[in-house]
């Protein structure tokens, strides 16, 4: 049964929860918010809901890179390099970016007669990112259902897992992830070197999974 609007931005988390539950993903949003890396996700996430046959949207966010702060907003060179968990990693949040996405998606889904709306948060989020971890996830869920005649809901599976978790459920739902895009600097080539291309690299590795990405430094 196709009950969800899934929230896809084109990387590896929302691309794998594409083929995980195509089954139930009725269409696919996308937003176009003015990341340095928008571009490229979004022509990602087109090209699976091509080959899946789902229907996909995209909408454009354009005050959140007019008015917000955030070095993902900024240009490549101000995306600092290293791990998530260290403290710089913070200048990449967008504020209140998912909490933003889910409301427009949760009218989409009530619009649609549709049920859930999913994101693809994970474990690795909740040290960085404050609209990724479980208790937002739950507030924002209950606000949704309170809002709505319909009673939506967040449908966030991978809330409580890892990157290298759903790079494997990923793959064993077919994902080629040649077809995702994750550099916060946007360049034709990952620069290997970003938070994200970090996090990408070490969960292929864990899960085990042939890493398909053109790095800069590769």
């Amino acid at each position: 049964m196709k009950d969800c609007v899934l929230i896809l931005s084109g990387g590896m988390d929302s691309t794998s929860m594409l083929h995980e539950f195509r089954d139930r993903i009725a269409l696919a949003v996308s937003f176009d918010y003015g990341s340095n890396h928008n571009a490229r996700e979004i022509a990602c996430a087109a090209e699976n809901c091509r080959l899946l046959g789902v229907e996909h949207l995209v909408i454009p966010l354009k005050f959140m890179g007019d008015y917000f702060e955030s070095s993902l907003l900024s240009g490549a060179d101000a995306i600092p390099e290293g791990h998530y968990a260290e403290d710089n990693m913070k200048s990449t949040v967008v504020p209140f970016r998912n909490g933003i996405m889910l409301s427009v998606a949760c009218g989409l889904a009530e619009s649609r007669k549709l049920k859930h709306v999913m994101m693809a948060n994970h474990g690795g989020d909740h040290t960085v990112y404050p609209d990724c971890r479980p208790g937002f996830v739950d507030a924002m869920s209950e606000a949704m259902r309170e809002g709505t005649f319909d009673g939506i809901t967040v449908f966030a599976p991978y809330t409580g897992i890892t990157k290298a978790d759903i790079a494997r459920r990923g793959a064993a739902a077919g994902l080629d992830f040649a077809l995702t895009y994750s550099c916060y600097k946007g360049g034709e080539k990952h620069c290997g070197r970003c938070g994200t291309c970090v996090e990408r690299r070490e969960a292929l590795m864990l899960a085990g999974i042939p890493d398909p990405t053109p790095y800069e430094d590769a």
